[in-house]
């Protein structure tokens, strides 16, 4: 479960931790300065959760206003939906509304290998350069290709995952 911190911006009150909106909404309910006036506003900090949830915290830049539709996507998005909001949001510079925005709003090409070498690979394995005989494969530059690929394509680790991606 992913736990969260409220941190007042008044410097002379206490921040809580919680993990739902509603446990939120009750604690900041009570909570009060030292001269007994409500605190209105938080700074919302990541403590406890997936590597993945933490990185996905950092790429939309969740605040107070959008904290309960993050919580909600941490439980209902997958490892690849949140792969593809932290690529596009976090790499690629799009913009997305927690509010009503949905992963698959994004057309990001993500592979999961360890570099643009082995996509290249990969990609003469799946006929993409048309059909190579296999004798020919030992002749190929795949070094040359992965230059190449590096135009359109580039590298990241998400939650210890190594990806390549391409923002369309």
């Amino acid at each position: 479960m992913t736990e969260l911190f409220a941190q007042p911006y008044d410097i002379s009150a206490q921040g809580f931790y919680f993990q739902t909106a509603d446990e939120y909404q009750e604690k900041s309910a009570k909570t009060k300065n030292d001269f007994g006036f409500p605190v209105e506003e938080y700074e919302i900090q990541f403590i406890d959760g997936e590597s993945i949830d933490a990185q996905l915290f950092t790429a939309l830049g969740v605040n107070q206003c959008n904290f309960p539709q993050f919580l909600d996507a941490c439980d209902a998005w997958d490892d690849q939906q949140k792969q593809k909001i932290i690529l596009a949001v976090g790499e690629c510079n799009y913009s997305f509304d927690l509010k009503s925005g949905h992963p698959d709003d994004f057309e990001v090409d993500i592979y999961e290998v360890d570099s643009l070498r082995e996509l290249a690979e990969q990609f003469v394995d799946e006929g993409l350069f048309g059909e190579i005989p296999e004798r020919l494969q030992y002749y190929l530059d795949y070094d040359a290709m992965a230059r190449d690929l590096g135009m359109d394509y580039s590298e990241a680790t998400i939650a210890g995952t190594r990806l390549v991606y391409r923002c369309a």
